[in-house]
């Protein structure tokens, strides 16, 4: 029998390619409000992080000239229509269908609110291959801690047979909450250096995640 019997996916950064958008958009935003961009790609990985209040003030905005609420309301109206149009990240239908086929249970743990969450998901022909969406109830992206914790209690998943998969800090801090092994992907938001210092696995493309779930229910 396997280690683990259930991935807990990430959605943002991990299966969903969005980084880039993400980044044209931060620079539209604060060009458009009248601070310097972040710039690069480079530049835009160093600076982001959850929550997201935190990262807009390291990006640069001064919530006292535009409230945090009205600044991600103002995102979310740039974003949802354009997310549409970014790609999965290479190999990620594939490794979900390898996981199914190896009877894994997969849910997605995501900071987005759940109809924006749903939306992206039905849209990329993904809903079949998850038992279960979980999102937050707003759009402020502040801890999916506590959504995973619900979660947790109500199925009656064995924390010690269940693997993370994310792009960030917060996934790692998120599965340390939940007491579930965590793995983190380098082609995200964040940079490869910043998910390493957490310790964990890295990996660089989805694709590694296959043999390294192997690796581990051989030890």
């Amino acid at each position: 029998m396997p280690v683990f019997d259930t991935v807990l996916w990430d959605w943002n950064g991990t299966l969903l390619d969005d980084a880039a958008l993400c980044c044209e958009l931060l620079n539209t935003m604060l060009a458009r409000h009248g601070y310097a961009p972040v710039g690069s790609m480079e530049a835009y990985r160093q600076v982001f992080c959850f929550p997201i209040e935190t990262y807009y003030r390291r990006a640069g905005f001064d919530f006292s000239r535009h409230p945090f609420a009205a600044l991600a309301d103002e995102y979310m109206r740039l974003y949802t229509p354009r997310s549409l149009g970014c790609p999965l990240q290479p190999d990620a239908c594939a490794v979900l269908d390898a996981l199914r086929a190896q009877g894994m249970r997969q849910v997605m743990l995501s900071a987005s609110k759940r109809e924006n969450l749903q939306q992206q998901v039905e849209h990329f022909g993904l809903r079949s291959r998850f038992d279960t969406l979980l999102g937050l109830s707003d759009i402020y992206a502040k801890s999916k801690t506590e959504v995973g914790l619900r979660w947790l209690r109500e199925s009656g998943a064995d924390p010690a047979r269940i693997m993370m998969v994310g792009d960030s800090e917060h996934d790692f801090e998120v599965a340390r909450a939940l007491g579930v092994r965590c793995v983190l992907f380098s082609g995200g938001h964040q940079p490869r250096e910043v998910l390493a210092a957490t310790g964990a696995p890295v990996i660089d493309a989805l694709a590694q995640l296959l043999p390294l779930l192997a690796q581990l229910a051989a030890e």
